[in-house]
C-alpha cells in the first residue's frame, strides 16, 4: 500500500455528526414557531472563500478537459477506456462538492487538491496505458459508471498483501457503511484510503460500496452494491462460493435487508445492531403518529426481513450487538423469527458495550466469519426455503419464483433435491416456478407429479393443477411487478413534456414534481437523471428504459400515443380510472403499467421514487409509498409525505387488470 500524507486522517476527524446544542432556560414564553424547513441531506457545508472556490474550480475544469481528451484518445481501446470511472470518481468528487456547497469542513478543501492531483495521475497513467491501481496491494479507491443513470460511483476495495499476484480463485466481503449525512464522494474517498472498515477477515478482498450515499441500501443503493461488485468481479478472480456480506448500524440493517433477499448468494452474513422491518424501529404505530395506509403498511413488506426469516435456512448468519445498545433490538426481533421457522440465530453480543464493537466479541466474530468463508457455500442445497412477498426478490439457490397468486401476501417454496433425480416442492401463494441450472426426470409440485425429461424446468398452473411452461400472457414477472418504485431500479428515462398542458394547475403541479424528483434522487442516489423530451423518444429509448412520462395526454406526446392502451381515460374534464370519474381540472393520476410499446419495460406517469423529504429523516422511512396506481387530489399541495390529498390509490392485480 503505498504511503499517505497525513491530511487523510486528520481530515476525517472534521467528518462526524453535527453536534445538537440544547437552548438555555429561560421563563419567557417562546414565540410561535414557523413550520421548519425539510431536513436537507447532505446537510449544507461551510463557505470557501472566492480564491479557495477558484482554484478549486479551475482544477475541477482542467481534470474534466483531460477526461474529454483521455476518451477520445482511449475510443479504441475498450479495455481501458472502461477505466475512466476510476479516474472520475475525483473530478465527481470535487466538482460536486463545489456545484452544491458540500464541503463539511475547511480540511476537506486540503482532500479536494489531494484527489484533484490523484485524478491527475491517475489519467497521466491511463495516456501512458498504465494501470498500476489494478495490481496495488492494501487501500484502492475504484469507481464504475451505473446503468440506472449513467452516473459515475464510486467504491473502495481492501486487498491483502496476500492476495498480490493470486491466480487462485479469492474470497470476498462486501461491507455495508453506518448512516454518514456528511459522507459526500468527498468524505467516503477520505474514509476509503485513511483505513479499512470495522470488520477485514484475513486474506479477504474487502469491498466498500458507498451505497450511493445514505439510503440503508434501499433501492439504487441495492443495485449499486451489485453493480460495484460486478465491476469487481471483472478485474479480480473472484470465488462465487465464498462472498460474505456485512455491516454495522445502518449497514447492519443493510446487512439484514440483503442477507434474506439474496440468500443464495452469500457464504455468510453479519449484521451489526441496524434494523430489520419498519413499523417497529421507526415506531409507526406510536400514538400520536400520523395513521399508515393500508397500502403502505404492505408496501413495508419489500425490506422487511422478520417476514422471511425461513430464507437464511442455508445461510449461516453471524449477528452482532452491543448489549446495551438500543439496535439490539433487531437482533432480538430476527432471533425470534428464526426460531418461529425453527431456525437459530447465532449471536455476538459486546458485553456492557453500546452502539459499537466490543473488541474481543469482534475478535471472536472474525474468527467465525473467516472460517466460513474458508469454507463457502454448498451451490446446491440439498434443501431450499424461499419466501417472498415481491417478485423483486423471486430467488434462492436452484429456486426462482416468476408468479404470484398475490403480491405482497407471504410466498413461499420448500423444496428438496432427491437421489433419484427428483425434485419435490410444496408452494404458497405461487403460480409459476422455475428450478434454474438442475436436471430432472420428474418434479412433484404440492403432491402433483409431472413428468419433465429434456424439457426446461419451468411450471405454472392454473387452480389447482400444474402444467409444464410457463405463465402465459401478461402478468406480473421478476422485474414487472410494480409498485411506482420499482422502475428506479433498472434504468430509467424522464421524459418532460413539451405541449400545452389539459389543464394549466396540473400542468403548474406535473413540472413542480419533476423538479422535486430530480432533486430527490441527486440528493440521496447521488446521481443526475437521464432526461429527455417527449417528441425525442426514439426506439432505442423505448428499448433500453422505463420511461417516466410527465404531464398529460396533451402536453406530453409519448403519453398521447399510449393512451388509449393504458387503463385510464383523460380528457380536459374528467379523468376515469376503475369506472370512478374525477374533474380532470385538479387532479391526477400516478400510475405504474408495463409500456404499450415494449411490454418488457414500465411507463410510470407523473413519478419519480415516491418517498419525500420525510424520508431524509430516517433510512427506515425510505420504503414505498404509493403501490401501482394513485389518484391525486391537486387542490391539497404536496408537502413533505404526499404529492396533494391521495383520494385512491391501489393495486393491479397479477395480470395488471
Amino acid at each position: 500500500m503505498r504511503s499517505r500524507t497525513s491530511i487523510l486522517a486528520t481530515a476525517l476527524l472534521a467528518i462526524g455528526p453535527i453536534a445538537l446544542c440544547a437552548p438555555a432556560p429561560t421563563n419567557r414564553t417562546p414565540a410561535p414557531q414557523p413550520t421548519p424547513p425539510a431536513k436537507r441531506i447532505p446537510i449544507p457545508g461551510i463557505t470557501l472563500t472566492d480564491t479557495e472556490r477558484g482554484e478549486l474550480t479551475l482544477g475541477a475544469a482542467a481534470l474534466r478537459r483531460d477526461l474529454d481528451t483521455l476518451t477520445r484518445t482511449l475510443a479504441a481501446e475498450p479495455k481501458l477506456l472502461a477505466l475512466l470511472p476510476d479516474v472520475e470518481i475525483f473530478h465527481k468528487a470535487v466538482d460536486w462538492a463545489l456545484r452544491y456547497d458540500e464541503f463539511m469542513a475547511i480540511k476537506e478543501i486540503a482532500l479536494a487538491r489531494h484527489f484533484l492531483a490523484e485524478g491527475n495521475q491517475r489519467v497521466a497513467q491511463l495516456r501512458a496505458r498504465q494501470t498500476p491501481w489494478l495490481e496495488a496491494t492494501g487501500l484502492i479507491v475504484r469507481g464504475y459508471r451505473s446503468k440506472l443513470d449513467g452516473s459515475v460511483q464510486p467504491y473502495g476495495l481492501v486487498v491483502p498483501e496476500s492476495l498480490k499476484g493470486a491466480t487462485r480463485e479469492v474470497p470476498l466481503m462486501v461491507w455495508l457503511l453506518g448512516r454518514g449525512e456528511k459522507r459526500t464522494e468527498l468524505a467516503f474517498l477520505a474514509e476509503r484510503e485513511a483505513g479499512p472498515p470495522q470488520l477485514t477477515p484475513k486474506d479477504t478482498l474487502t469491498l466498500v460500496a458507498y451505497g450511493r450515499f445514505c439510503n440503508a441500501t434501499k433501492f439504487a443503493g441495492e443495485v449499486d452494491v451489485f453493480e460495484a461488485l460486478a465491476a469487481v468481479r471483472t478485474h479480480y478472480r473472484i470465488d462465487a462460493k465464498r462472498m460474505a456480506v456485512a455491516g454495522f448500524s445502518m449497514g447492519g440493517g443493510s446487512s439484514w435487508h440483503l442477507a434474506t433477499h439474496f440468500s443464495g448468494l452469500w457464504c455468510a452474513a453479519s449484521p451489526g445492531a441496524g434494523f430489520a422491518e419498519t413499523p417497529i424501529f421507526t415506531k409507526a404505530h406510536a400514538p400520536g403518529k400520523e395513521a399508515r395506509p393500508v397500502w403502505e403498511q404492505l408496501l413495508w413488506r419489500q425490506y422487511e426481513c422478520t417476514g422471511i426469516a425461513g430464507n437464511l435456512l442455508n445461510l449461516p448468519t453471524l449477528a452482532y450487538a452491543g448489549e446495551i445498545d438500543g439496535q439490539k433490538e433487531a437482533s432480538d426481533l430476527m432471533e425470534a423469527a428464526m426460531a418461529k421457522a425453527g431456525l437459530t440465530l447465532e449471536r455476538f453480543i459486546g458485553p456492557q458495550t453500546a452502539h459499537k464493537y466490543h473488541d474481543e466479541t469482534k475478535a471472536a466474530l472474525t474468527r467465525r466469519l473467516e472460517a466460513q468463508l474458508a469454507r463457502g457455500r454448498d451451490p446446491q442445497p440439498r434443501e431450499v426455503w424461499h419466501q417472498t412477498y415481491t417478485l423483486r426478490y423471486p430467488e434462492s439457490a436452484w429456486v426462482r419464483i416468476e408468479g404470484l397468486s398475490k403480491h405482497w401476501e407471504l410466498a413461499e417454496v420448500k423444496a428438496t433435491l432427491h437421489d433419484n433425480n427428483l425434485i419435490a416442492a410444496y408452494t404458497k401463494n405461487v403460480e409459476a416456478i422455475a428450478f434454474p441450472g438442475l436436471t430432472a426426470a420428474t418434479v412433484v409440485l404440492d403432491g402433483q407429479e409431472l413428468l419433465v425429461a429434456n424439457q426446461e424446468l419451468r411450471f405454472s398452473r392454473t387452480g389447482d393443477q400444474w402444467r409444464v411452461g410457463p405463465l402465459q400472457g401478461l402478468h406480473k414477472q421478476p422485474g414487472l411487478t410494480g409498485p411506482v418504485d420499482d422502475a428506479f431500479m433498472e434504468s430509467f428515462l424522464f421524459v418532460r413534456p413539451t405541449g400545452k398542458p389539459l389543464n394549466a394547475d396540473v400542468g403548474t403541479w406535473a413540472e413542480a414534481e419533476l423538479t422535486a424528483a430530480r432533486q430527490l434522487w441527486r440528493d440521496v442516489y447521488r446521481g443526475d437523471v437521464r432526461i429527455t423530451a417527449d417528441r425525442a423518444v426514439n426506439d432505442t429509448d423505448i428499448a433500453n428504459h422505463h420511461l417516466i412520462l410527465w404531464g398529460d395526454p396533451s402536453s406530453n406526446a409519448v403519453l398521447a400515443k399510449i393512451i388509449a392502451r393504458l387503463p385510464v381515460q383523460w380528457d380536459a374534464q374528467t379523468l376515469t380510472f376503475r369506472g370512478k370519474t374525477y374533474p380532470a381540472t385538479n387532479h391526477a393520476p400516478i400510475l405504474i403499467f408495463p409500456n404499450p410499446l415494449n411490454p418488457t419495460r414500465y411507463i410510470v406517469l407523473n413519478s419519480g421514487l415516491d418517498f419525500r423529504t420525510d424520508g431524509y429523516n430516517n433510512n427506515a422511512l425510505q420504503t414505498p409509498k404509493l403501490p401501482d396506481w394513485a389518484i391525486v387530489d391537486l387542490r391539497t399541495p404536496p408537502g413533505p409525505r404526499w404529492p396533494g390529498k391521495i383520494v385512491d390509490a391501489g393495486f393491479f392485480n397479477e395480470s395488471w387488470k
